[in-house]
């Protein structure tokens, strides 16, 4: 069976990789891809590199546009996705690659978003650790789909295997990631320009102002052993109480490279608890994953080693004299960060082969 597909925000840097992915895919059929203000103009125009898809036009991003696909991926700015809930009510799939559908929490949307609250999707990040499963599980068969935010992720992947084993104290992760403009979007922003960050590193949305830190609680708290048997939630709730006593500092840092994350994240160690139990913890978890990768004893990952790849690079460190655990974690932030977790659980959800399209291998030098 071929499915017919449709990409809303075409233009910008999410709708590029998730057509640049899916125009190798073997199962589908991109019929239609939307945009705003770029509407009526040739998607070649805005992205060169898919020279495949030269043929298609940009149409505009409404209901009536979007409908009578098998699959939608909704890649629009936060607080746009919403809107189209009700209108794709018959659509089979819909994934959300923005942030409206993310949160079970109203509170913390209202903190960190504000505006229009939106009910939880399932979350598309299948190798997550949840409880004593995978969040895999709960891809199977979903109709409606949120894939993560790319830091969100790339934290939780590190650390959710330490909270589920019990080895690590969730009440003071700290997390510090070197991340690529590519994952702030296409609009123009003088922060964003050459001139202002070629040659610098510029940290931003810190003091616990990031909006993907209750992303993070949230899906450490369904790693919990407490929460283990925790189902997705259908309904939004007033307050997260399964995330309470999980504490993070999260800083990002923009450098010069227009894609990847290196995140760098440590917690305590649990008292009484071996190097050898803590490196268990994340080889069980990830041993036999495709995208996931834990390297050996000693060795840490580059940006450089993930381009154009969905994988995710771990390396862990035990550091006795401060009592704490390091993951270091690379991705490709438009990959594994997002358009490939979002074609990843797409195929989840179609009962296709997960990896289909999605490959292993980086782009270097």
């Amino acid at each position: 069976m071929t499915y017919s597909v449709a990409v809303s925000g075409a233009s910008g840097y999410a709708g590029g990789e998730i057509l640049r992915i899916l125009a190798a895919h073997p199962d589908v059929e991109i019929r239609t891809v939307t945009a705003h203000s770029n509407a009526g103009q040739p998607l070649i125009q805005h992205q060169p590199h898919l020279r495949s898809l030269a043929h298609l036009t940009l149409q505009e991003t409404t209901a009536d546009v979007l409908a009578g696909h098998d699959v939608v991926f909704l890649a629009l700015p936060h607080g746009q996705s919403g809107r189209f809930t009700e209108a794709l009510a018959d659509t089979p799939l819909v994934i959300d690659a923005g942030a409206d559908h993310r949160l079970e929490a109203v509170a913390e949307w209202d903190r960190f978003y504000g505006g229009d609250f939106h009910d939880p999707w399932v979350y598309g990040v299948p190798e997550l650790v949840v409880g004593a499963g995978k969040q895999r599980d709960r891809l199977v068969g979903a109709t409606r789909i949120a894939a993560p935010g790319c830091n969100a992720s790339t934290v939780s992947l590190s650390l959710a295997p330490g909270v589920a084993a019990g080895v690590i104290d969730p009440s003071d992760i700290v997390t510090v990631l070197a991340v690529g403009p590519s994952g702030a979007g296409k609009s123009l922003k003088t922060n964003l320009l050459a001139s202002e960050i070629l040659g610098s590193a510029n940290p931003y949305a810190v003091g616990g102002t990031h909006r993907h830190i209750p992303e993070i609680r949230q899906a450490l708290a369904a790693a919990r052993p407490l929460v283990a048997g925790r189902a997705p939630v259908a309904e939004p709730v007033e307050a997260a109480p399964a995330d309470a006593g999980i504490r993070i500092s999260f800083t990002p840092v923009i450098v010069p490279m227009a894609r990847g994350i290196l995140a760098t994240s440590s917690a305590p160690i649990v008292p009484g608890v071996s190097d050898e139990q803590i490196r268990a913890a994340w080889q069980t978890a990830y041993g036999d994953e495709t995208f996931v990768h834990l390297l050996p004893t000693g060795e840490f990952p580059r940006t450089a080693d993930v381009l154009g790849a969905n994988t995710a690079l771990m390396g862990l460190a035990i550091d006795r004299a401060a009592n704490r655990v390091v993951v270091v974690t690379a991705v490709d932030n438009l990959v594994k960060g997002t358009a490939g977790a979002a074609i990843q659980s797409m195929n989840l959800a179609l009962g296709l082969p997960e990896g289909r399209a999605l490959t292993v291998n980086g782009v270097a030098p």
